[in-house]
């Protein structure tokens, strides 16, 4: 099978037909395999998804207020939302990437799939010209994630949820402390030790406010508050 029957399968699974192939493959490059890769993509991606999720979430929750509809948003699109519409679209089987990336598998990982998964949407954006036909494809994609969308207060980022529960018990603010950076520097994974009386909770991210969100994240779970 040639790349383009290849990447006809993925169309199928966006339920779109590209008139400009070379936009959706340059969407699925990883800067480690050319400089013609997917990086502006992203940036133009990023955009998008907040612009469409934001149309979205402000009709279909008329009473959320300002706050609630950031967090909402958030949630859509963090990267593990991301990584997750990436996986469903088997986006890690369609993706070119760099012999060293292939080799340890770096290709599979949730920030690389997040970012080719922003891509694409900028690809169909680009190859279509046209808002409403992207925000009918995201839209599609979002679908079952958007209909199970929690209440907007169970949407607090972990670090509030855990200092405010613990505020409400009395007890001391929670500690976190840098544990470790390892990683080059384009790839960073920073070690964070979150700490509530005698209990410790460890976990990493790609930046040190990532790791400390999923330090927190991992305490609630010690704390079974979620």
């Amino acid at each position: 099978m040639n790349a383009n029957a290849s990447l006809t399968r993925l169309e199928k699974r966006l339920n779109y037909q590209f008139k400009d192939i070379a936009l959706l493959k340059r969407a699925l490059t990883h800067r480690s395999k050319s400089k013609n890769n997917n990086e502006r993509l992203e940036f133009l991606g990023d955009a998008l998804l907040e612009t469409i999720l934001s149309d979205i979430l402000f009709h279909q929750r008329p009473n959320a207020s300002e706050g609630d509809l950031t967090r909402l948003r958030a949630t859509m699109v963090r990267g593990a939302t991301l990584a997750i519409l990436a996986d469903d679209l088997g986006l890690k089987d369609f993706m070119r990437v760099g012999s060293g990336e292939l080799r340890t598998g770096g290709y599979q990982r949730q920030s690389t799939l997040a970012d080719a998964f922003e891509a694409v949407i900028a690809a169909i954006y680009l190859d279509c010209h046209h808002f409403d036909t992207t925000f009918k494809v995201v839209s599609a994609l979002y679908q079952q994630l958007l209909a199970e969308l929690p209440d907007a207060q169970q949407l607090k980022d972990p670090k509030t949820r855990l200092q405010e529960y613990l505020q409400s018990e009395g007890l001391e603010k929670p500690v976190y402390r840098e544990l470790s950076i390892t990683g080059p520097d384009h790839d960073k994974q920073f070690q964070v030790c979150c700490s509530v009386g005698a209990k410790e909770s460890l976990a990493q991210g790609s930046s040190k406010k990532k790791a400390e969100q999923a330090a927190a994240e991992a305490m609630l779970v010690q704390l079974n508050l979620i």
